[in-house]
């Protein structure tokens, strides 16, 4: 049957999104900074539950998410209620004055659901469908998961909208999940006549005059199953879109009920960074408080840049507005290959790393460690070994430290530098059948990102449709797919006087996915002054280049044949075949700003002097000088100096300064230890 899905329904009226903020922004003026971490008590008898509460009390825990994974227990089976434990664990939380995130459990229905409505379970691209016995196995289309997902929303809300210990909604938990079941493909039918209209404007669409694709009934279309051989580009990007909004559709059908029925209670869930299988940017607007899950790599020497990146993209999605890092792992996490387990200092500097760039709530996964399960091995701020360990006492150091920063919770992070990012385009050019693998769009979103967070300069992350006005320099990294509409926007930045630096792979096809024909990069060839003929991977030896303003250089993984037409050429290619073509180029506006072109992936260091360049000519620096291996940012009128190296960092102060968390005054030099963190308020001059 046809499924009764709209995945076009509209967000939430303004009136309940707004009532949803205020009412988080009550939350922190009230509390402060939260903290705290998924709480599982349905994993342990009901006589440790009284202790988890003491425990939380005594180290600052004001904020805890509950039932993520609890239908099995609320409902065992169809219509048989058991939610007297759970009134229990929310009085004994209210009573400790500990704010609850309830959550709709719905990312990990009961096995009796599966085995009564197997078509309940997702299909896999080889047509296997998933069985019970992990989480995330559901059909986001189905209409009997959807029925049984809305009566226990209902159950939950009816039950506890009241509640002293409710303070926000957590629906579903880290949505992501692809199924090509025969419910989604006729979803993805329906997707599809809302988004062309006609099967005459679908094959233009997707040029299905290649390879004998051409559809001459709905019936045909079918999602991008396992083939033979590479799959239609277009019609693969098409059931990403789909997806993300299929699971942004069953994100909304919960919400809106949840707003119905407890009108003004904050609905959130968690993101997962830059997650590859959903669209955030496009369910920014459904969530009334942005919310991120974000694990940092020990072993990884740039997870630092990582996570700053990362969270200044969640807070650009809320649009300046404070966020919630809702996971994290205080040591070491169970799903690598290797878990290299996190130092206490570690864990408060990415804390408070997340606090500088807009968090208002830090918490863990998760409260306390499970003896059973997938992830019996993942940390928690309550370990194994109980509260008599370095850990936990780390945790209740973290917890007083954070109720020291009350001051920063609710300012935001002022940017004047953008860096354009968009899922279509990420999507569209990691598609099979492209002149290369290696020009991952994060990877060098992260390249650029890099230099200006070394400088301080801050950063918000912006879709290239956004308006960019408030933004003195705009960096595009790679976008390979962009509408004429956005191209035009971010041509504007340099005639109006800002500075616009876009790298390679770019304006390279429209949102089809089909290659712009011509000179690339189309769009922007007048506004770069330059025009191009031939994209050129390069072997593994790169290509030497040359320059007077950034030194000799070897370009890796990617070049262009280019031409100046009406630009500077700042550095040349000498070798592979470009000899005297430009590498990087620059051209001057009549209204004073300036548009740079970099066709190629220099070493890091030459990067950042082209990146470093464009900031300065857009009258961008740092707060102050730091050493490497801190990171300086201000959020509102609070400086945080992170030293995330293992050595002992001196910083020269400007001005006089008090350190929130000790408490003391600093003039001049300030010595930061090594894994250790101090913010700063500037005092009176």
């Amino acid at each position: 049957m046809q499924p009764e899905l709209n995945p076009h329904a509209p967000p939430p009226d303004p009136a309940q999104r707004a009532a949803g903020r205020a009412a988080f922004t009550a939350l922190v003026e009230e509390r402060g900074l939260l903290y705290g971490g998924d709480y599982n008590p349905e994993q342990w008898p009901a006589e440790v539950w009284p202790q988890d509460v003491a425990l939380m009390s005594a180290a600052g825990v004001n904020l805890v998410t509950v039932g993520v994974f609890s239908w099995g227990m609320l409902e065992p089976q169809s219509g048989r209620w058991s939610l007297d434990w759970l009134d229990r664990v929310l009085d004994l939380l209210a009573d400790a004055g500990i704010a609850v995130d309830l959550a709709t459990p719905s990312a990990s229905a009961p096995p009796w659901l599966a085995i009564d409505h197997p078509e309940t379970s997702a299909v896999n691209a080889d047509g296997v469908r998933m069985s019970h016995g992990s989480r995330n196995h559901f059909c986001p289309t189905s209409p009997v998961y959807r029925e049984h997902v809305l009566r226990i929303t209902r159950v939950l809300a009816e039950r506890y909208g009241d509640h002293p210990a409710l303070a926000m909604w957590h629906v579903g938990n880290e949505f992501g999940q692809i199924c090509y079941c025969d419910l989604c493909a006729e979803a993805f039918r329906g997707w599809l006549r809302h988004r062309y209209g006609t099967l005459d404007e679908l094959n233009r669409a997707w040029g299905t005059a290649f390879w004998s694709q051409h559809h001459g009934r709905w019936s045909e279309v079918i999602p991008p199953r396992t083939a033979p051989y590479l799959h239609n580009p277009t019609q693969e990007l098409d059931y990403r879109r789909f997806a993300s909004d299929q699971l942004r559709d069953l994100y909304r059908v919960q919400a809106a009920l949840l707003r119905e029925l407890t009108p003004g209670i904050p609905v959130t869930t968690n993101f997962m960074g830059f997650f590859p299988l959903v669209d955030y940017r496009s369910w920014a607007e459904d969530l009334d408080v942005v919310a991120d899950d974000w694990y940092s790599d020990p072993a990884d020497p740039r997870s630092p840049a990582r996570a700053a990146l990362t969270h200044d993209l969640m807070r650009s999605l809320g649009d300046g507005r404070p966020w919630v890092l809702m996971e994290q792992a205080t040591s070491a996490v169970n799903w690598r290959p290797h878990n290299l387990p996190r130092s206490a200092g570690t864990m408060l500097v990415d804390s408070l790393r997340a606090v500088a760039h807009g968090a208002d709530a830090i918490c863990y996964f998760q409260w306390r460690a499970s003896l059973a399960g997938a992830e019996r091995f993942h940390s928690a701020m309550l370990p194994h070994a109980g509260p008599d360990t370095d850990l936990h006492r780390s945790v209740v150091e973290q917890g007083a430290v954070l109720s020291r920063l009350r001051r920063v919770a609710g300012s935001r992070v002022e940017a004047r530098a953008a860096l354009v990012f968009d899922w279509n385009s990420w999507w569209a050019a990691g598609a099979p059948g492209s002149p290369s693998d290696r020009m991952d769009a994060v990877e060098l979103l992260l390249n650029a990102y890099e230099p200006l967070w070394r400088e301080g300069i801050a950063v918000d992350v912006v879709h290239p449709g956004d308006e960019l006005d408030r933004y003195d320099l705009v960096v595009v990294p790679s976008l390979y797919l962009v509408s004429d509409q956005d191209a035009a926007g971010l041509a504007r930045v340099p005639e109006r006087g800002g500075v616009l630096l876009v790298g390679p792979f770019s304006a390279v096809a429209d949102p089809d996915a089909h290659i712009r024909a011509g000179r690339f990069p189309g769009p922007w060839a007048g506004v770069l002054g330059v025009s191009g003929e031939q994209h050129r991977p390069l072997p593994e030896a790169g290509a030497p280049v040359v320059s007077d303003s950034f030194g000799e250089f070897t370009a890796g993984t990617w070049s262009e044949l280019l031409r100046a037409d009406d630009a500077e050429v700042l550095a040349a290619y000498a070798g592979a075949g470009l000899d005297g073509r430009p590498a990087l180029t620059r051209r001057q506006t009549a209204a004073g700003g300036q548009a740079w072109y970099l066709s190629t992936v220099p070493p890091a260091a030459t990067l950042a002097r082209i990146v470093r360049e464009c900031a300065g000519a857009a009258g961008l620096r740092g707060p102050l000088a730091v050493p490497p291996g801190v990171e300086a940012i201000r959020r509102g009128d609070v400086l945080f100096l992170l030293n995330h190296g293992t050595e002992t960092r001196t910083v020269a102060l400007p001005f006089p300064a008090t350190d929130l968390i000790g408490g003391s005054h600093t003039t001049g030099d300030l010595e930061l230890p090594a894994e250790s963190a101090v913010a700063l308020i500037e005092e009176d001059r």
